[in-house]
């Protein structure tokens, strides 16, 4: 075995380890990450040859963990890794993102990236550690590839920024965004924030990108001992200049006057097709078969050109607006009278129609991951459906687009939605896009933002989210920033740039870079811009509703919130359910309690109030510590010689004795309560030693007048003889404590 080691040292110290040579040596390219205990095996496999018709790059990147490494059992019946969570998706995006853009324009091979987690370290968070892997595994292979690149996290914990934090770290953070970086240039950015500024992040960006060269650097370093610094040659596409030259000499001033014209999206996309299909005709029938392949690549550069071109000469777009300009905006909430919450959010041929729906804990969605396990309170679902974009086919399952749009839309929103106390219900939004033509993530975000203040959710603050373009020309300098992005623009440009935030601060982001070389001046001036029309987004939304509804609509479940003791939990609970069911069922109610720091947290959920009162009262009853001298509302519920039985508070019972019942002599305990009655009582007496009561109702009885104690009569010496009918008390010892 040729095995090679290279390390990576952090500037706190700590170590990261590559080793190759070692394991999974008939791939491409393979490698072993080690970060403490934590391991990540990549592996990259490519095909010898493109596949007939294949013009782009057929990347597919799996990311993996193994319930193993952690020392876990798979949850479910067959107790083993399935397809991958959602959260295994989302690294995948994060690694494919940056990845993508590096392999060369005709390299069209099928290329496979396999990233798994083997050994896991319960603080140390592996999704900032794959993208490295991943890249490392490249370095060593002889795939073409414009790398390497690495990826890590950057998170601001007590206003220090920090590279790779714990889990355990991240919980203090204000600022946490993945970076994926070359040695030269940033390729992605991705993650979430609380209210931070534009410079905040720049600064977080240019932290991590300091850390990446030093990455990168080690990477080509590995790449050299592994003598992979030559790749393997390919050809993939077969050219012809005269062909390339007829197209664009045909297609261009067409394309350009079509871009220019401002049209709708689906009719600008049938004038495109037309005039590809005038040129078709211009050709044999022999040459149309033969070269399609070429026509269809030759006629998108010219297509790509003439937008470009016409944007950076004369500052318009395709729709007809300038590069600041912002679509126009309608809103609508409550546009479903029978859900919890909903809004319609439509700017330009964009449109999301978002509902809220509010549940309890038993609602929240459960987490069993590798590394990450618990419940999520506010979960965010979107749906893009074919008809959004006028396509004719069937809806499949979600897929990575749906995701990570998803996720996206999550991040902006999540810090402005209460946790704990003020808001005790499990929320779950999602968007279905309805009309798409670019930037649908940020349309479900402002879409969200106003169902979740029709639902009365009491949101921090309003949150809008904006896409950026940019338009580049390395040989003139020239570029454009594009505000609010249409699907064409993010198709054919050099950046889609999404941002959300509140009036205050920055949320989330996400960007990707498609082109070498992004100056950090492009990106302040994005930054800026995306505030402005952040800005002007919000504004708008604002007219349509400012501030969630004091209220839920009356059709809303409601949720009574309390905490008991510790020591009650037990008995709400009941042996083996049996009395929290008992409530459940007799008050029609649905109820949660979660132990913390030794207190019940109960959640009393219902849609009617008096079954919801009835419960809390039962709850209630059932935590409250009897006191003496306080008057209770109880019911009778057995009868003896000597009185009577009266429950005062669910399963607490004291003793009523027939001198109790009234001022007058009572010669039967029937003839003055039965079982079942209702009746008020005062505790007199709790016993020290055994908790029992004794209860009277006489004393809630006024003394007639004239009324004097009855004479006691002395027991004889060692008498133990039975009741004495002077009231005196009885004969036999009290029952055991109900």
């Amino acid at each position: 075995m040729n095995i090679i080691k290279k390390e990576i040292r952090l500037n706190d110290g700590r170590i990261i380890e590559i080793e190759t040579g070692k394991l999974a040596k008939q791939a491409d390219g393979s490698v072993v990450l080690k970060m403490g205990k934590t391991m990540l095996l990549a592996a990259v496999t490519c095909a010898k040859d493109a596949k007939e018709d294949v013009d782009f790059m057929p990347l597919q990147v799996e990311y993996k963990e193994k319930y193993a490494s952690a020392g876990r059992y798979p949850g479910g019946f067959m107790k083993r890794e399935g397809r991958a969570n959602d959260s295994e998706i989302l690294v995948s995006r994060l690694i494919d993102r940056a990845l993508r853009p590096l392999f060369p324009d005709d390299f069209h091979a099928e290329v496979f990236v396999t990233v798994n987690l083997i050994s896991a370290e319960k603080e140390i968070m592996p999704d900032a550690l794959a993208g490295l892997a991943a890249s490392a595994a490249l370095a060593v292979s002889d795939i073409p590839f414009n790398g390497p690149i690495s990826e890590v996290r950057v998170a601001r914990i007590d206003g220090k920024l920090v590279i790779n934090p714990s889990f355990e770290q991240l919980k203090g953070a204000d600022i946490d965004i993945m970076v994926g970086a070359t040695i030269d240039n940033i390729m992605m950015v991705e993650g979430e924030m609380k209210e931070v500024s534009e410079a905040d992040m720049l600064e977080a960006i240019k932290f991590a990108h300091e850390e990446i060269k030093n990455h990168c650097r080690v990477l080509l370093e590995l790449q050299e001992a592994a003598g992979k610094t030559t790749k393997r040659e390919y050809c993939h596409e077969t050219q012809d200049e005269e062909l390339r030259a007829a197209i664009r000499e045909y297609c261009y001033d067409k394309c350009y006057a079509v871009a220019k014209a401002g049209t709708a999206k689906h009719e600008r996309s049938d004038a495109f097709e037309k005039i590809k299909a005038d040129f078709y005709e211009t050709l044999s029938e022999e040459d149309r078969a033969a070269k399609k392949i070429m026509i269809e690549r030759y006629y998108h550069a010219v297509e790509k050109e003439a937008m470009r071109n016409m944007i950076l000469d004369e500052g318009v777009r395709l729709d007809g607006r300038s590069t600041t300009q912002i679509r126009p905006i309608w809103c609508e909430v409550d546009y479903l009278p029978a859900t919890h919450g909903s809004a319609i959010f439509t700017r330009g041929e964009t449109q999301s129609l978002t509902t809220v729906t509010l549940g309890t804990k038993l609602d929240m969605k459960e987490i069993d991951e590798v590394l990450v396990a618990g419940q999520e309170q506010f979960v965010l679902h979107y749906n893009f459906p074919p008809f959004s974009t006028g396509e004719a086919k069937p809806q499949r399952a979600t897929g990575r687009r749906e995701i990570g749009h998803g996720n996206l839309a999550l991040r902006a929103l999540k810090y402005v939605v209460p946790t704990g106390e003020a808001n005790p219900y499990a929320v779950r939004v999602v968007s279905d896009i309805l009309e798409s033509n670019g930037s649908s993530s940020m349309a479900t975000v402002c879409a969200g933002t106003l169902a979740l203040m029709d639902a009365g959710i009491q949101i921090k603050k309003p949150v809008s989210g904006i896409a950026m373009g940019l338009i580049t020309d390395t040989k003139s300098k020239k570029f454009a920033v594009l505000s609010d992005i249409l699907g064409d623009e993010d198709h054919l440009g050099d950046m889609d740039f999404k941002v959300t935030g509140t009036k205050d601060g920055i949320t989330a982001t996400q960007m990707d870079i498609k082109v070498d070389g992004l100056p950090y001046e492009v990106l302040e001036q994005a930054l800026e811009q995306a505030r402005q029309g952040r800005l002007h987004i919000m504004g708008e939304m604002m007219k349509v509703m400012s501030e969630p509804r004091p209220e839920l609509k009356p059709h809303v479940p409601r949720i009574v919130q309390i905490t008991i003791p510790g020591e009650f939990i037990g008995a709400v609970i009941g042996t083996g359910g049996k009395v929290i069911q008992e409530i459940q069922k007799v008050t029609g109610t649905t109820i949660t309690i979660t132990e913390q720091d030794n207190t019940g947290i109960v959640d009393i959920f219902g849609e009617d109030k008096d079954g919801m009162d009835s419960a809390l009262n039962w709850i209630k009853g059932i935590t409250t510590v009897p006191e003496e001298g306080q008057i209770y509302k109880g019911k009778v519920v057995s009868i003896l010689e000597f009185g009577a039985f009266v429950q005062i508070l669910p399963g607490k019972e004291g003793l009523l004795h027939i001198s109790e019942l009234d001022w007058k002599k009572v010669e039967k305990v029937e003839d003055v309560v039965k079982v079942g009655d209702e009746l008020e009582v005062k505790l007199l007496e709790i016993d020290a030693k055994t908790g029992k009561m004794r209860l009277s109702r006489k004393a809630l009885i006024e003394k007639p007048e004239g009324y004097t104690e009855p004479v006691r009569r002395p027991r004889p010496e060692g008498d133990k003889g039975g009741p004495r009918r002077d009231g005196g008390g009885h004969g036999r010892k009290f029952p055991p404590k109900r």
